[in-house]
């Protein structure tokens, strides 16, 4: 009985070990990779934060990361963590949006997907208290294809209204069984997507403020049909538009 008692804690023991030796197995296998590290005043006490952009890649997969965020060492001891969403690429700058005086972080993290989406965070350690300053949101629009080999786009924010004249892939969209006769088979909608790009630029009054730039897609997400790009400034703890520029995109179709 001794023995057998003997047995089945040694079995155990070594079970424990085995398990232990599994789970640090994992943890060394976890590869974080540092993609920027700079150091600049966020907290605005005149001492420098470290501040290091991290990702963790698929294992099989470097070139897509699973995990982001963004680690801070504050000049007061504690650090904070921002985590992002996952993506292929990612890029970090120290920048006053906000104009306080103190720089924002403002980071951009590319989904990977064919439609070249790229998602964008904003915020702020003033004082070493974690503010979320968005972003500004994509513009709103009402857009569709008309008869005649034609679209519309009205943007929701100005009123505005904008025609295009499809008539250069005519054969395409007829071809596709799309119109008949020059008139459409069914009520369709164009495809408005979010952020393609989101930088910031100068304004003319000196400060830093936001340049978007949408794509609005027929049939397909190659078929596009136009670019929007828009100006912000953030203002009294809002972002503001400052314009829109509608642009044609034009095809050999």
């Amino acid at each position: 009985m001794k023995k057998e008692m003997l047995l089945v804690i040694v079995s155990f023991f070594l079970l424990s070990i085995t398990a232990i030796t599994g789970v640090y197995a994992i943890e060394e296998k976890t590869k974080i990779i540092t993609i920027s590290e700079e150091k600049a005043d966020l907290s605005g006490d005149e001492i420098d934060e470290v501040i290091l952009l991290k990702g963790i890649p698929y294992q099989d997969d470097d070139s897509y990361l699973k995990e982001v965020y963004i680690e801070v060492a504050g000049s007061n001891g504690k650090v904070i963590t921002f985590p992002l969403e996952s993506g292929s690429k990612a890029s970090l700058q120290l920048i006053d949006l906000n104009h306080d005086g103190i720089k924002d972080l403002f980071a951009s993290v590319l989904t990977g997907g064919s439609g070249g989406i790229v998602n964008n965070y904003l915020y702020s350690i003033k004082n070493f208290v974690h503010t979320d300053l968005t972003i500004p949101e994509p513009l709103e629009m009402d857009a569709k294809f008309l008869n005649g080999y034609k679209a519309e786009i009205k943007l929701v924010q100005t009123g505005k209204t904008y025609l295009f004249d499809l008539k250069d892939r005519k054969k395409y969209y007829k071809k596709l069984g799309f119109y008949y006769k020059g008139k459409l088979n069914e009520p369709t909608e164009l495809s408005v997507n979010p952020y393609s790009s989101l930088k910031p630029i100068q304004l003319k009054d000196g400060r830093m403020g936001l340049k978007g730039l949408q794509r609005v897609t027929g049939v397909a997400n190659a078929d596009t049909i136009a670019l929007i790009e828009s100006t912000w400034t953030y203002e009294n703890g809002r972002w503001k538009i400052l314009t829109v520029t509608v642009k044609q995109e034009n095809t050999a179709n």
